[in-house]
């Protein structure tokens, strides 16, 4: 396989040919980078909050798809995880969990949401939580190493094929990091439709309402294989 650095120019945004409107499958696979900031009590996780890269906040919610970092499921992302187990605050970890990074324009607008419920709980509690020493908040970022897997598809029923097989980190490329990658903040495969003209913007509509932040890697793979299978089965007569 081709390795790809984050970035690195040779297809459109959402993995397509410009000539070809063939589909490149890439993988790939995320290698955290320590940025300094650590943090033992509640201040000091709003403070880290308040200067952290955006990169962090990203890795520190998507991040856990590739690296799970807690093994409990219930909080959706490594704030709320660290709340929960670092400083046993389950109230405040409910509020943080609850949080769709999706339904925010950008990480800035997410990083102030955290802010605000950071802020609220620290004003209702009379103490600051704090954790153990060997249970701080150690802030993160990650860096995308991008893997040419050589396949190329050139027309959208092929998916039905292949799909099922796409390692975890090719759902996590063309679905979730491409929102970073899109002018629309959407996946590749809804992406790549869209050169398809009006044909199949009934699937381009399914695949768009699928919300990636609230299933596994697994799970969207299995959603987005009967998608496609379940929509050209019903055509195949045509």
């Amino acid at each position: 396989m081709h390795h790809l650095l984050e970035g690195e120019p040779e297809m459109n945004g959402n993995g397509r040919s410009e000539l070809t409107q063939s589909f490149r499958l890439r993988d790939c696979a995320l290698v955290s980078m320590a940025t300094g900031l650590t943090a033992q009590n509640l201040r000091e996780f709003k403070d880290c909050l308040e200067r952290v890269h955006e990169g962090s906040i990203y890795h520190h919610f998507w991040g856990r798809f590739l690296q799970p970092q807690f093994d409990e499921p219930e909080y959706n992302n490594d704030f709320a995880a660290w709340v929960y187990h670092g400083l046993h605050e389950k109230a405040l970890a409910e509020r943080l969990s609850v949080l769709d990074p999706t339904e925010f324009e950008d990480i800035e607008q997410l990083r102030q949401e955290l802010l605000d419920r950071v802020e609220d709980y620290l004003y209702e509690k009379e103490m600051v939580p704090w954790s153990m020493a060997d249970q701080q908040l150690h802030f993160v970022r990650s860096q995308i190493v991008v893997l040419d897997t050589g396949i190329s598809l050139d027309h959208p029923a092929q998916l039905t094929d292949v799909l099922d097989s796409l390692s975890l980190g090719s759902i996590f490329y063309h679905f979730i990091d491409a929102r970073k990658r899109t002018h629309d903040r959407s996946d590749d495969f809804s992406s790549w439709l869209v050169g398809w003209g009006e044909k199949y913007e009934d699937l381009r509509q399914e695949i768009l309402a699928l919300d990636p932040y609230f299933s596994s890697l697994k799970e969207l793979r299995w959603i987005l294989s009967t998608l496609f299978k379940d929509y050209f089965k019903e055509r195949s007569g045509e």
